[in-house]
């Protein structure tokens, strides 16, 4: 079978674990060059090498950081955002600086990578960027997620202002908005509260197909993104949440 990525070099942060390493394993598994970066190295060095995936260090939210790693892999066609972290509570819980954090790693973060490999991209006239987004954004609420369906809302704009923005210039640039999915990060939350058990049974209530999604289910949709496949696809939002939206 052809292999649908197999010129293409692919950056995914967030890779350790969860959603960024599934997506980072099957862009690999396409025949793709792919470089993981997360900020700690324990988890990438736990699969990389048996995926034949490079691995890289890195601080997003730091822009120096970022552009050193774009002059690194001038090559990159794909550039997957996955770094983010959920915030809990309501307005009237949050704290300032906690809503300054969030805007860093989920949005500002995005906006580091996609300045830093725009460019190369531009001159090529070929780029893909795909945005790790969330259902519970501009979509649909969630309890207890202002902070966090905030940042994720912004996300969605930064993709189409993006899309729009370089759409003449051979860029694509779309969002994923997944629902609750399997990650060491849910079973962190979940282990978290009161009663792990009723808070896994809460979380699985919530979709109506009765499960929780999987990271592979995930990344097929940006291994989709990324391919010839969606070449006529830029500023959507692609929902995958098991009809929690619905």
């Amino acid at each position: 079978m052809t292999k649908r990525l197999t010129d293409k070099t692919c950056v995914v942060t967030g890779a350790g674990q969860g959603i960024g390493r599934a997506i980072a394993e099957a862009l690999a598994a396409e025949g793709a060059t792919v470089i993981a970066v997360d900020l700690s190295e324990q988890p990438l060095v736990t699969w990389t090498a048996a995926a034949g995936v490079t691995s890289a260090l890195l601080d997003v939210t730091d822009p120096v950081s970022v552009a050193d790693l774009a002059g690194r892999y001038p090559e990159t066609a794909v550039l997957v955002n996955c770094v983010g972290v959920v915030a809990a509570g309501t307005v009237l819980d949050h704290e300032p600086a906690e809503m300054d954090r969030s805007f860093r790693i989920n949005v500002g973060s995005m906006a580091n990578t996609i300045k830093a490999f725009l460019p190369r991209m531009r001159e090529r006239k070929d780029g893909t960027i795909i945005n790790i987004a969330s259902v519970v954004s501009s979509i649909k609420a969630a309890p207890d997620r202002f902070v966090y369906a905030t940042t994720k809302a912004a996300v969605i704009g930064l993709t189409k202002s993006v899309a729009m923005d370089f759409i003449a210039d051979g860029i694509r640039c779309n969002a994923i908005c997944p629902g609750t999915v399997e990650s060491p990060s849910l079973h962190q939350r979940m282990a978290a509260q009161a009663d792990p058990v009723a808070a896994l049974a809460a979380f699985t209530a919530r979709q109506p197909m009765g499960r929780i999604g999987n990271p592979r289910e995930i990344a097929r949709i940006a291994v989709m993104l990324a391919s010839g496949e969606a070449d006529f696809m830029t500023g959507h939002t692609l929902i995958i949440d098991g009809g929690m939206s619905l």
